[in-house]
Parts: C-alpha cells; sequence; structure tokens
C-alpha cells in the first residue's frame, strides 16, 4: 500500500510540474503573439468591425453617426446604376491589365533565362520597377502622356501617327492607366516568374534537347506545365493587386473623363473622404471585399485543379 501510494504521489506531482510547464510555455507564446495580436486587432479586426457598423449608418460629415439605416445603404448601392458601370470599369481594367502583365512578364523571364553574356543586366532592368513607388511612376508616366512634351508623342510624330488623348480622352483613359500599371507589374512578377524558372531542373532541358526538342516546343509543352504554380500565385496576387488599384488613377485621371477611370476603389475613396458619405464608402469597401473573396475562391476551385505540383 505505501509503495502504490508514493507511485500515485508521483504520478500526480508529475502532472502538476506538467501543467505548470505547459501553463509557463503558453504564457510566454501568447507573449510572443502580443505584437503581431495588436496590430491585427488595431489595424484589421477593428476597422473590419467599424466598416460593418458604419455601412449600415447614415452620417454627417464629421463622421458621426445620425441614423442607423440597417441595409439601406446596401440597397441603394445595388440599385444604382453607377456602382454596376463603376464595377464594369473595374473588371474591364482587370482584363487589360492582368493577362498582358504576367505574359509579358512571362515572356521577359523566358528570353532572360539563359547563360548569355549581358543578362544580369536585363534582368536589372526590368525588374527595376519594383523598387519605384506607385506615386513616382505615375509623375514618370504622367510626363510621358503629355499631349505636346511627352515623349509617346513626340515618337508618334517621327512616323507620322496623330498625336493621342492619352489621358483626356475617354477611349484612351483606361488604356493609358493600363499601361502604366503592366509597367509597374512588370518587376515583380518578372522576379516571382523568373524564380519559378530557375526552379526548373537543368535534366529536363537536356533530356528535352537528346529527344530533339526546340526550345519553343520544350518551353510550352514542358517548362510551362511545371510553372503553374508560379503562375497560379501570379494570377491571384495580380487580380487581387488590380482590385485595389488607385494611386494611379488618382494621380493621372481622377476617376475622369467621364468616369472612364472610375474604378470602384476610387469611388469609395470619393463617397467617403470626399463626399463625406462614410456609410456608403463603407458599404462599397464590404461588396468589394466580398467580390474579391469569391473571385479568389473560385480561382482556387476551378484553377487549382489544372496546377501541376512536382
Amino acid at each position: 500500500m505505501p509503495n502504490n501510494e508514493s507511485a500515485l504521489n508521483l504520478r500526480v506531482d508529475e502532472r502538476v510540474r506538467t501543467k505548470k510547464k505547459n501553463g509557463g510555455e503558453n504564457v510566454l507564446a501568447y507573449l510572443f503573439l502580443a505584437p503581431s495580436l495588436i496590430l491585427f486587432v488595431t489595424f484589421l479586426f477593428y476597422p473590419m468591425a467599424k466598416s460593418i457598423y458604419l455601412s449600415m449608418t447614415l452620417t454627417d460629415p464629421r463622421g458621426r453617426v445620425v441614423e442607423f439605416v440597417g441595409l439601406e445603404n446596401f440597397m441603394d448601392l445595388l440599385g444604382s446604376g453607377q456602382f454596376y458601370s463603376n464595377l464594369k470599369v473595374t473588371l474591364l481594367f482587370i482584363l487589360l491589365t492582368v493577362p498582358t502583365s504576367i505574359i509579358w512578364s512571362l515572356f521577359l523571364a523566358a528570353i532572360t533565362h539563359n547563360k548569355l553574356r549581358g543578362m544580369k543586366i536585363f534582368q536589372f532592368i526590368f525588374s527595376l520597377p519594383i523598387v519605384i513607388s506607385v506615386g513616382t511612376g505615375s509623375i514618370i508616366w504622367f510626363l510621358l502622356f503629355h499631349p505636346t512634351a511627352g515623349m509617346l508623342n513626340y515618337f508618334l510624330s517621327l512616323v507620322h501617327i496623330d498625336q493621342i488623348p492619352w489621358l483626356t480622352s475617354p477611349s484612351w483613359a483606361l488604356v493609358s492607366i493600363s499601361l502604366m500599371t503592366i509597367w509597374m507589374n512588370m518587376g515583380f512578377l518578372f522576379i516571382v516568374l523568373s524564380s519559378g524558372l530557375q526552379g526548373v531542373p537543368e535534366e529536363i532541358y537536356e533530356s528535352a534537347k537528346v529527344d530533339g526538342s526546340g526550345p519553343v516546343r520544350t518551353f510550352v509543352q514542358i517548362v510551362l506545365p511545371l510553372l503553374t504554380p508560379t503562375i497560379f500565385f501570379a494570377l491571384i496576387v495580380s487580380v487581387i493587386g488590380a482590385f485595389q488599384a488607385f494611386g494611379q488613377i488618382h494621380i493621372l485621371t481622377k476617376g475622369g473623363p467621364m468616369n472612364t477611370t472610375n474604378v470602384i476603389v476610387y469611388s469609395i475613396y470619393q463617397d467617403a473622404f470626399v463626399n463625406f458619405r462614410f456609410g456608403i464608402g463603407s458599404a462599397q469597401a464590404l461588396i468589394l471585399f466580398a467580390i474579391i473573396m469569391i473571385l479568389t475562391v473560385v480561382q482556387f476551385k476551378v484553377l487549382e485543379k489544372k496546377v501541376h505540383y512536382q
């Protein structure tokens, strides 16, 4: 009996020590997580909850709640032709920028993925836009798009082509914004796709060469399927980034002319911070969040099936 009691006491003492140890480790873990949790709560969860609350209210110009209206702001937006017009502009902007950015960056990554002398210089040049801010890039392209002093119209005049009103014509404004955005996206996408190409084993190229496969056929039939995980990542990031485009539109066109570049994010800015309709702005932000989330889930459900993981 004494021996049984001693063994029982030892097991109890061991469990108590284990609980104390686990408790100390949990406290230490929460201490390490505390800075991140504070940042998430302050800059993500609280603003999200505040937006949900404001989307169901009417506010005065100082942002103070005047009246609780429930889902009325959402009903007004979904029944507004302007919202669907902005959504159409946003989707057109995505169609103009995302596929072109990925294809162009993939082409540049492919032609610089060799051991030829001087390729490092071109890789540096093609990745340079990643270090340029949206504001700086917008100013650069604003000067390029200038109707009389801009370099683009100057080069067109050399081949006897009439000047193009890049930023003032409803037909050209969104195209101009898209050109600038493709250039801005090129740096990040070029680096990502170049990294993906470097992950393809050299043995694959050698085997294809032995089998008589040419460079184009090798790239399309062998290398491209192996790049699908990288391309899929680039597609997801590019679509989300295109939905959130704001800086270049604000600097170059301010949503004009005739609302032809008025994407949803810029409409949110105008409603919330220009017209001080924080309820409508918050409702648009939540709708945009839902659209991005749904499209991302759809892309994962549909396109991930075609991704080839090694």
